[in-house]
């Protein structure tokens, strides 16, 4: 059985009395997409040059690909493609020349694999990476992550400038990474990017794992709003005690519920009235973010 794609043991990078990230013990298993989560300075990128040793840890260790991070770091980029979140080009070079120069680093790049990127990201190459606006000098990274069809394929806050129907091209292209077989670690702030491919989530706050689980586990267990239209005003108050409500208010002949967990016993009660309509607002990623730094701040508190 293959080694997970990454393995952190106790990783933790110190910068003297300033903090970077703490005791990370976390796996991303092959062919699935894991989203790092956490607001910026939150350690998601420290994280990612600890992995790919552009830094060393304080202590604590990382596996790549079931190579050692520090020891077998070369070996463990050939087979990584990544977009930095600070991104830097040589400035005078065109973007056919940036391209042509990573091919050549790389090695064994196919031409034609490079030039499907560049359509499908509606890339222009001909201009010097100066001339380039943000959105384009993000592509040119995401077309030589990709180029070499790597194993793992790491991105920290990928689609930065990146305008709304290249993202979902880019979308695309996360998917078929991981059908063909690779693993996508995607480190950002903005959630719904995240929300779309990710498979398993870690979030991450001031440099400390708060947790790691499946993206559709979180969402079963995060607090759903439900509004429920009665034909006639229904007293709140028997709604209160019921498992998982966690809140329920009046409005006129409406009941406003915050609901965490099933809503089994909830319907059944609510069965017991004429309904009209019910409105239910499923929680996405950020709610579900949002919801466990509020706790982990009362906790401290």
């Amino acid at each position: 059985m293959a080694a997970p794609a990454i393995q952190a043991e106790g990783l933790t990078k110190s910068y003297g009395s300033s903090r970077g990230v703490v005791d990370l013990t976390f796996e991303v298993e092959r062919g699935e997409v894991f989203g790092y989560l956490g607001p910026n300075g939150a350690g998601k990128t420290t994280t990612i040059r600890l992995l790919l040793d552009l830094i060393r840890p304080t202590r604590g260790r990382a596996v790549v690909l079931g190579l050692d991070a520090r020891r077998e770091s070369v070996e463990v980029r050939r087979h990584v493609g990544y977009v930095p979140g600070e991104l830097a080009l040589y400035p005078r070079l065109t973007g056919r020349e940036s391209l042509s120069f990573y091919a050549s680093l790389r090695g064994g790049v196919d031409p034609h694999a490079v030039g499907e990127l560049v359509e499908r990201l509606d890339l222009d190459l001909d201009r010097p990476v100066a001339d380039l606006s943000k959105g384009n000098r993000q592509k040119v990274g995401l077309v030589q992550a990709l180029m070499h069809r790597p194993e793992l394929l790491v991105l920290d806050e990928p689609t930065s400038g990146i305008d709304p129907l290249v993202q979902q091209e880019f979308y695309r292209l996360v998917r078929e990474r991981t059908a063909a077989g690779g693993t996508v670690l995607l480190s950002s702030h903005v959630l719904s990017e995240v929300e779309h491919v990710a498979d398993r989530v870690a979030i991450v706050r001031e440099g400390r794992l708060v947790v790691v689980e499946d993206v559709a586990d979180l969402k079963a267990r995060a607090v759903r709003r439900l509004v429920v239209h009665f034909a006639a005003p229904v007293a709140a108050e028997p709604f209160a005690s019921l498992p998982g409500v966690r809140s329920v208010e009046a409005d006129g002949i409406a009941l406003r519920f915050e609901v965490e967990g099933s809503l089994d016993t909830l319907v059944k009660a609510i069965a017991a009235h004429e309904v009209v309509d019910v409105v239910s607002h499923e929680p996405d990623l950020e709610e579900i973010f949002l919801s466990y730094y509020r706790e982990r701040e009362r906790g401290a508190a």
